[in-house]
């Protein structure tokens, strides 16, 4: 049960990472602000599937 929940929420977080990478690859920051945001952004997202990563390993290790 939790694995398919981390499967799940993993693939919505790496779908939001890609789309955010795509979007800062097509130049759509207007300004370097922007730019900033967008890059915090997606290093938070990389930080969150880590974690979920993380909990379904130790998760397996435990059953």
């Amino acid at each position: 049960m939790i694995q398919d929940f981390a499967r799940v929420l993993r693939e919505y977080i790496r779908k939001d990472m890609n789309n955010y990478a795509d979007d800062l690859a097509a130049g759509v920051c207007k300004n370097f602000d922007e730019y900033q945001k967008l890059c915090g952004v997606i290093q938070g997202l990389a930080i969150a599937e880590r974690y979920v990563i993380d909990l379904a390993e130790k998760v397996d290790k435990d059953e």
